[in-house]
């Protein structure tokens, strides 16, 4: 949108034109899909969605716009999303609406949806039931075959984006000629390619063409790979929409716009394609990074940069083909069904297996927090922000105390300072956060979370001091990353009141907390944790008290794995290497150097301790430790992954090069992690392989093209080779093999 035309759309919003639907016609797409369409016999369960029709007459004689609502019937609980019957119906609709165009009955077309959605995209449960590459290249195709006619339809088209646009809910906006958004849409994006996928309804191609190639790579790569949406503002800015509006009066405010233009009052421009040089140029250095980032672990964000990379030249009839067959190929992938199964344990994680009746859950009106470092710093935010109940945090000496406090003040300056918060929350906050070397002023908390070293001998000191303070009804709880929660409350008189609430670092980023019961823990106390949980809007999964709950004792292992090789004589570039076929976050040496090597050290040592010799020892690591020895170089650009330094390769003992090579090590690794899972399941720490999964995903960060890691394992035969069985039923997380 230009300067011109947002001084000119500010003079077109007065409201003494009236808006009123015209002939009183309405239509629906909800007739049967024709024979053919695309995922024939896949209709079943699909949560259809109509297209409805009605006229508007346009203010200031500006014709008639056929206004087409997406909506699936039911309330804002229940997403609008695209299935094969629903897309089949919104062609007949759209097919009937450019008849009309071309007779000359209306002026315009525009698409909107129900409250709070345009629509989340295609619906990927169905998409994941697909049987065969035929059924998925006609899924696409009919994708195209309905959204292409917003493209032709001989008048101009509009979207009014006035909710979420996700996936194919997006790509029906950026079909259509001109974009309106409303200011509290909450998210717009193409999510597919950090789902296995491509945008393959048109997005491949509008967006590099719309956008601009760079842009466009932020766009269809670097945003899914963060999950991180376009915020209405931001997807105004970039070019992705024209025109954003208020909510309150935003169907009103975008009719009235797209009269203005119509009337040649509002000229919206388009940029010129970026020159070739450039356009090559940028797809070149993308694919540089994702060479390095993505590997070869999974085939969409490559196939998406192809398509994007051909966008400039090729024609639309062309691009949308070539985008059917991406589409065709990446649906029937085991990374593609590993991304909707990880999608959906993502989606139910809000409701927790195994936990108890939330009625059970205590009150939590005062919140104190044993410890004042970086970790309780940020709990003690965390509390304060989501609960919105005072927070004490306590430590021995008021120096300790003023550096927990000063990190609260400064986080929430910056949240003021950018517009995250606003400064009414950020002094709410303030004011709520205390501190304190008293212990005694924990007296009045009715829930107090510990967060001091792992130190069991502290730990167990710290819970006898707080059971002479607090009252009886006051849960305790413990952030420890390892330790035995039955251990450290085994001294106290009401051992029952003690909960594992495991937050992950950074606190207020990451999503996941394992709630963890103790031998002796109530059902009080676990569904505090749990009601706790979910008040700060984390994603909680029960376990039960043993070494390292999940993620720790997965994780861990795994960073010790990989020292182990390098004790054997790998070198420790190799062994930094060797897990890059499973696309993880960053690679290991570089994991090490973000949790601390002496933290990990000291979680290696606990797990030892407990599990025996399946968790490896390692002098070398032991050594860098006590030289305080960083274990990784910077990064060649941001983003990248930070390579081991080589240097650190004296720590070790063994000869370099008398070890394992890469496939050896990552052998080593998954049969160790496939061993540990057995145990886990036998020992209950989870009820399901499912709940593993889920930790791994949001406490790990392990993508979903892994599907967490039991559908890896079952789809490279690690679990029926090492347990003797499958960890899930074949099809789930993977294409059927029978």
């Amino acid at each position: 949108m230009n300067a011109e035309q947002d001084k000119t759309t500010a003079g077109t919003t007065s409201g003494d034109q009236t808006i009123a639907p015209a002939k009183g016609t309405t239509t629906s797409g909800t007739a049967e899909a024709p024979s053919g369409s695309a995922g024939s016999g896949q209709g079943r369960g699909e949560r259809v969605t109509h297209a409805l029709v009605r006229d508007v007459e346009l203010p200031g004689g500006a014709g008639t716009l056929a206004l087409v609502t997406l909506d699936n019937g039911l309330d804002h609980t229940k997403p609008t999303t695209l299935g094969p019957i629903g897309m089949a119906g919104i062609r007949t609709v759209l097919e009937g609406v450019r008849s009309r165009a071309r007779a000359g009955e209306i002026a315009a077309v525009a698409v909107t949806g129900k409250p709070y959605f345009l629509a989340a995209g295609a619906d990927l449960m169905q998409a994941a039931s697909l049987s065969g590459r035929d059924e998925a290249l006609e899924l696409g195709r009919a994708g195209h075959a309905a959204l292409g006619l917003l493209g032709d339809m001989g008048v101009p088209t509009f979207a009014y984006v006035n909710g979420v646009a996700l996936g194919g809910g997006l790509e029906v906006a950026l079909n259509c000629d001109y974009r309106t958004v409303a200011s509290d849409a909450a998210a717009l994006a193409l999510p597919e390619t950090g789902l296995g996928l491509v945008p393959g309804w048109g997005g491949a191609y509008l967006v590099p063409r719309l956008v601009g190639i760079e842009k466009a790579i932020d766009v269809v790569l670097t945003r899914p790979a963060a999950n991180k949406p376009f915020k209405a503002a931001e997807a105004l800015k970039i070019g992705l929409v024209d025109a954003l509006f208020e909510a309150p009066d935003f169907l009103e405010s975008s009719i009235r716009w797209t009269a203005s233009v119509l009337r040649g009052e509002i000229v919206v421009e388009r940029r010129e394609l970026d020159a070739p040089e450039v356009w090559d140029g940028v797809v070149a250095a993308a694919r540089q990074r994702l060479d390095a980032v993505v590997g070869t672990s999974r085939p969409a964000p490559g196939r998406a940069l192809d398509l994007m990379a051909a966008a400039r030249t090729s024609t639309r009839e062309d691009a949308f083909a070539a985008e059917d067959e991406a589409l065709a190929d990446l649906m029937m992938t085991d990374e593609m069904r590993s991304s909707v199964y990880a999608f959906g344990l993502v989606s139910g994680g809000k409701r927790p297996q195994g936990a108890p009746d939330p009625k059970l859950a205590r009150p939590v009106t005062r919140v104190g927090i044993v410890g004042a470092g970086l970790m309780a710093a940020q709990i003690a935010l965390l509390f304060a922000q989501r609960l919105g109940v005072p927070v004490v945090m306590r430590d021995l000496d008021a120096e300790r105390v003023e550096k927990g406090l000063g990190f609260v003040r400064s986080t929430v300056e910056k949240l003021t300072g950018s517009g995250r918060m606003s400064s009414d929350a950020g002094a709410k906050i303030l004011a709520s956060v205390h501190g304190t070397t008293d212990i005694g002023d924990f007296a009045s908390c009715d829930f107090v979370i510990e967060a001091v070293t792992e130190v069991m001998g502290l730990k167990k000191k710290v819970f006898a001091e707080l059971e002479g303070i607090i009252s009886p009804e006051a849960i305790l709880a413990t952030n420890t990353s390892a330790l035995s929660i039955t251990e450290m409350a085994s001294d106290l008189a009401h051992p029952e009141r003690v909960v594992g609430i495991h937050f992950f670092n950074p606190v207020a980023q990451m999503p996941l907390v394992e709630v963890i019961k103790a031998e002796k823990t109530s059902d009080e106390a676990l569904a505090t944790g749990f009601a706790v949980s979910k008040k700060l809007r984390k994603t909680a999964v029960g376990c039960l008290d043993r070494p390292g709950f999940v993620v720790n004792r997965l994780l861990v292992l795994l960073l010790g794995k990989i020292a182990e090789a390098v004790e054997g004589g790998t070198p420790v570039e190799v062994a930094d290497r060797a897990l890059r076929p499973l696309g993880l976050p960053m690679p290991p040496f570089q994991l090490l150097d973000l949790v601390g090597p002496a933290v990990g050290l000291h979680v290696l040592t606990s797990l030892r301790e407990d599990l025996g010799d399946r968790i490896p020892r390692s002098p070398g690591l032991e050594k860098l430790v006590e030289e305080g020895r960083r274990l990784s170089l910077d990064p060649a650009a941001k983003g990248l992954p930070a390579p081991v330094d080589p240097s650190i390769q004296d720590a070790f003992d063994a000869t370099p090069g008398t070890g394992l090579d890469e496939a050896g090590v990552l052998d080593s690794v998954l049969t160790a992690l496939t061993v540990e899972i057995g145990h886990m399941l036998e020992e209950k720490v989870v009820e399901k392989p499912s709940q593993i999964d889920l930790c791994m995903i949001l406490g790990a960060g392990w993508g979903f093209h892994l599907g967490g890691i039991t559908p890896y394992l079952d789809r490279t035969g690690y679990s029926e080779k090492v347990l003797g069985r499958r960890l899930l039923p074949d099809g789930v997380g993977n294409v059927p093999r029978g």
